[in-house]
């Protein structure tokens, strides 16, 4: 199953765990004409885009992205890369190559186990784009 996700920002963490949620319940109940659902174990979100990344983190406090994205800012700059001279977003695959296309998330009844204050984010270095997310069940 897959969705989009539109970013305003060249760089940005948006909160898909909404949407991650719906994708996985609709799995499920698909699935529940093959399989028991006791079998789905996980879940996978992945991005398939050379400049974003999915992460967990919390989603409460939204100081936690920004704290992520200034940090990676400082360990990134911009604009000092050998694929700068062909485009200009060096630090963007850079950033997405450390944080990873993807994550799997447990998943018990068909519901994501994410902690008390965990969600799923999009971390965007390279917007405003529309963005892939494909949900996977396992």
């Amino acid at each position: 199953m897959e969705f989009t996700v539109s970013s305003s920002k060249r760089e940005e963490i948006i909160d898909i765990t909404k949407e991650v949620e719906e994708a996985v319940k609709k799995l499920c109940l698909e699935d529940k004409k093959r399989i028991c659902n006791k079998d789905i174990r996980a879940c996978l979100v992945y991005v398939p885009h050379a400049t974003c990344s999915i992460i967990v983190n919390e989603n409460y406090d939204e100081a936690v992205c920004r704290d992520i994205l200034s940090y990676l800012k400082k360990q990134v700059p911009s604009g000092v890369w050998e694929h700068d001279k062909i485009d200009s977003n060096a630090d963007s695959h850079i950033k997405a190559s450390i944080l990873g296309p993807s994550q799997v998330i447990p998943v018990e009844k068909g519901e994501l186990q994410l902690g008390q204050w965990q969600g799923i984010g999009l971390a965007e270095f390279d917007g405003p784009r529309e963005r892939k997310i494909i949900v996977k069940i396992i």
